[in-house]
This record gives structure tokens, C-alpha cells and sequence, in this order.
């Protein structure tokens, strides 16, 4: 069967987005074909309007409509969470746990991508130490978070402020027999009293 080239095109585009395979792309691609005029018209306002309202905040990193996000306007700045991404600070927001500020890094440290801390948004965090008591290291329990949050440690720690990392190990609800070794030996290494 001939390939119509508006679809793929189309399927080209959504297979940008990550997560989405040539499947699910051509899924996509065959949805919007149903949608009328009006929702194609809204759908791309809504990209439109998403890449020229959205920037980063100019305290945090973090995306915002306004100069600077709710989040920094609106919170006690003692607690400062550090994480690699926008969207570490929505899944850590969605928790309700965290009522500081957060600072977004746009990566992690890796020397086999050629990113270094020049690459990251680490020089805008350093001012803001001044009010912090405390910086949460909150990047992911891989190599190169790992690597990131001893950088920070290093980095933080002669400053003068309290620098802690996000406990790591057995999520609720797993079973011990499934945990890998090095999960098992975090959640171990960082138990607490009871």
C-alpha cells in the first residue's frame, strides 16, 4: 500500500516526542485526521501558544508563564530541592510532601555525553544559598544522578549549608524478593529508627 505522505509527515512529528514509538505516532496521526476543523485549529493554538508563552523562571530554572514562577513567589526559601528537570518538580509537587523552593539543573552530569557542569544550571543556584538551611539533592538513583548529587555535595557543603539527599530504596508496595542488589543495598545503607 502507498505511504500517504501527509500522514507520515504528520507521524514524523509525534515520533519526535519521547516515549512515542512509529506505532503510536501513526496512531496519533490517524486521530487527528477525525478531528474537525475547529480542534485541528485549536490544537495548533495550543502548540503555538505553549512555545511562546512558556519560559524559565528566572530564579529556579523551572518553566513559567511570568518572569518568575508561583513557586518562587510564593514559598519559604530554607528548603531549597534541587532536581534535574520541570517535570521532577511536578511529580515531587504532586506528592504534597515539599513546601520549599525548588532549582531545576536541565540534566545531569555525564562525561560519556560530553556534559559537564558549564552544561548545567549550577552557577544560578549559588547565589540563592543566602536564605537556604537546606539543599535537597533530588536527582534520579542512576549513574549520572548519582554523579550529579556528589558534584552538588562537594560543591555545597564548604558553603556552610546543610546539604541532604533524597532517600533511595524498596518503593511501597514492592516485594524484597524483586528488588535488585544495589536497590536492596540503598534501602539497607539508609534505613531509619523506628
Amino acid at each position: 500500500m502507498k505511504e500517504i505522505k501527509s500522514i507520515a509527515a504528520l507521524a514524523s512529528r509525534f515520533g519526535m516526542l519521547p516515549g512515542v514509538g512509529r506505532k503510536t505516532a501513526l496512531r496519533y496521526a490517524h486521530a487527528v485526521i477525525d478531528f474537525t476543523e475547529q480542534d485541528v485549529e485549536a490544537f495548533c493554538a495550543a502548540l503555538k501558544e505553549v512555545k511562546n508563552s512558556v519560559r524559565l523562571c528566572k530564579v529556579c530554572g523551572n518553566y513559567t508563564d511570568d518572569e518568575v514562577c508561583d513557586l518562587c513567589a510564593s514559598r519559604q526559601t530554607k528548603q531549597i530541592c534541587v532536581v534535574s528537570y520541570p517535570k521532577d518538580v511536578t511529580a515531587i509537587e504532586r506528592t504534597g510532601a515539599f513546601d520549599g523552593v525548588y532549582h531545576v539543573l536541565h540534566g545531569t552530569l555525564s562525561p560519556m555525553n560530553n556534559r559537564t557542569p558549564d552544561d548545567l544550571n549550577i552557577k544560578s543556584l549559588l547565589p540563592r544559598l543566602s536564605d537556604a538551611e537546606e539543599v535537597i539533592i533530588a536527582t534520579n538513583p542512576d549513574v549520572e544522578g548519582e554523579a550529579t548529587a556528589v558534584y552538588l555535595a562537594r560543591l555545597l557543603k564548604p558553603l556552610g549549608v546543610k546539604v541532604t539527599r533524597i532517600a533511595q530504596g524498596i518503593s511501597m508496595g514492592s516485594e524484597l524478593e524483586y528488588a535488585d542488589a544495589v536497590t536492596l543495598s540503598q534501602a539497607l545503607g539508609r534505613r531509619t529508627a523506628l
